[in-house]
């Protein structure tokens, strides 16, 4: 059986993540991308928001992940995001991308990101 996706995309929280100490003193804003795989069968059936996601629920989680215990790595944050996304019943897979568009880097980049991808074991 393939899954469903539910995606929530462009969640922008400050938060105080990097190797660097300015960058845990002054912050700066990252954004994250999350895509869960689901069943929504029963939901959409049911026309139920307590069988499926409450994206809305998950996405203040998600916030307050970012906007927690900093971290030196983003790989670190994608990380305890992803595990978030997880502990929601339902969710057998989550996506997450980092985005970190403000990382200090010498050359000019849009934005760096980490992806990572998990799943029930």
């Amino acid at each position: 059986m393939s899954l469903d996706r539910i995606g929530l995309h462009g969640l922008r929280v400050r938060g105080y993540h990097g190797v660097f100490s300015r960058e845990r003193r002054d912050g700066q804003d990252f954004v994250v991308d999350a895509t869960l795989g689901v069943d929504v069968r029963a939901a959409a059936a049911a026309d139920d928001l307590s069988l499926t996601v409450d994206y809305g629920t998950l996405a203040g989680r998600l916030a307050d992940v970012v906007a927690g215990e900093p971290v030196a790595l983003i790989e670190t944050l994608a990380e305890r995001l992803a595990a978030v996304c997880l502990a929601e019943p339902g969710v057998q897979e989550a996506e997450i991308t980092v985005h970190k568009p403000q990382a200090p880097v010498q050359q000019e980049v849009r934005d760096v990101t980490v992806t990572v991808r998990r799943s029930r074991a």
